[in-house]
């Protein structure tokens, strides 16, 4: 069995990485993926996919990224149940980072090209 998501585009936002309870660090940042074919207007749609990144990548993507860097995200999509009352329940899909590559330099360090999960 397989899950997994290739994704390229450009972040939409400085990353920011936040500090859990837990002491886990993660990092959500909104990817802009622009479709490989027109619309009925003759323009390109995009997409705005939020991606969850944890530890080491969070850190890496906010020390080494902003907004408008095109990265490449190796990722899964996760599945769970949000209980917004005690009768309706939606199940809801989350995109997890697993891997990242840099497209394109923030211009702090030019000679990084991707990090992964450890």
């Amino acid at each position: 069995m397989l899950n997994q998501l290739i994704l390229i585009g450009r972040l939409t936002h400085d990353p920011e990485t936040k500090k859990l309870d837990d002491g886990r660090k993660v990092s959500e940042v909104v990817l802009a993926v622009q479709r490989s074919y027109k619309n009925m207007d003759g323009n390109y749609d995009t997409d705005f996919i939020k991606i969850s990144l944890w530890e080491g990548l969070a850190t890496a993507v906010e020390n080494y990224c902003k907004k408008g860097v095109m990265i490449a995200v190796k990722a899964r999509v996760q599945t769970y149940k949000l209980e917004l009352d005690d009768e309706k329940k939606i199940n809801m899909l989350e995109v997890i980072g697993e891997r990242v590559t840099f497209l394109s330099s923030s211009g702090k360090h030019e000679n990084v090209t991707e990090t992964k999960v450890q």
